[in-house]
């Protein structure tokens, strides 16, 4: 056989995969998985509110049945006789305190360490920074005793005070971030206009970091509602227990009385302020975390 008679031999490929295909398939997969993971932080909660309506005996012997009528009862007597009101108001007292002075002096922190040099800014910084991955138990006996020096112990001051700056790291970090990413334009004719520089924090900075200031208002009060740790060591009386201590000391009374109803009155009216957040700002803390990207 000569070089002129041989025949080629075929080449065999692979398949093509279109990546569309692909696409579809793998996008399926994380709907599915996403559908369950909703569905394991929904269905718990769902439960728990249909539990806040029914009666000790609906829910013994029919725990996922929905009640028969509705019991509001429930709720007053969780609220009043179980002290969930009492615990909820020191909450809110505490908890808004802590975030409106976490935010003002985090605002003022973050704006100073982003738009004006000065030895020992990047220092500073990191402190803060550090301060994120400082783990809460090991200062929690020097804090006590801090705190009972300073005559703070069981009081709304002093975990206000405590809250502030258990929060203020992660919100110094967050916002120096955003301040970066403001335009220093604006802040100059402000200047030329004769502004001062607190002026052009208050009446222009500020304003135009709304969208972070809002995220990380709402990331610090959601965190803060659910802080157990620190009122559990810093606050000892009972009449002044915020609603994590209250919800543990009525899961302890109401499990000893069966009051079954009662304790998931007591944990629905709980999870209520925190699902509001969500549902409210939800576009909010979207709009916050990626604003610096856009800008």
């Amino acid at each position: 056989m000569t070089l002129t008679e041989a025949r080629p031999v075929p080449v065999t490929r692979a398949p093509h995969r279109h990546p569309e295909a692909d696409g579809r398939r793998w996008g399926g997969l994380v709907h599915v998985l996403l559908a369950g993971w909703a569905a394991a932080v929904t269905l718990p909660l769902l439960w728990a509110v249909a539990g806040s309506f029914k009666t000790d005996k609906e829910i013994l012997t029919g725990p996922w049945a929905l009640p028969d009528r509705p019991h509001p009862e429930n709720w007053a007597r969780a609220w009043t006789e179980a002290s969930i009101g009492r615990y909820f108001l020191n909450s809110v007292v505490v908890v808004g305190g802590a975030v409106a002075l976490t935010m003002m002096l985090g605002a003022m922190v973050a704006y100073v360490l982003a738009r004006y040099e000065f030895r020992g800014n990047r220092l500073i910084y990191y402190l803060f920074v550090a301060g994120m991955a400082f783990p809460i138990f090991l200062a929690l006996v020097p804090l006590f005793f801090v705190v009972r020096q300073l005559g703070l112990l069981g009081t709304h001051l002093g975990l206000i005070l405590v809250y502030t700056a258990y929060a203020l790291p992660f919100t110094v970090f967050f916002l120096t971030a955003f301040f970066r990413t403001l335009p220093s334009s604006v802040a100059e004719a402000a200047f030329l206009d004769g502004c001062s520089h607190s002026g052009v924090f208050f009446r222009v900075m500020l304003p135009m970091a709304r969208p972070g200031m809002v995220s990380v208002a709402i990331f610090n009060f959601l965190g803060l509602w659910n802080q157990y740790l620190l009122p559990l060591v810093l606050n000892p009386s009972e009449e002044d227990y915020v609603l994590a201590q209250g919800l543990a000391a009525l899961a302890v009374r109401q499990g000893y009385a069966s009051d079954w109803s009662g304790l998931f009155a007591g944990l629905t009216i709980s999870m209520l302020p925190v699902l509001a957040a969500y549902v409210i700002f939800q576009r909010r803390i979207t709009a916050g975390l990626t604003a610096g990207a856009v800008r």
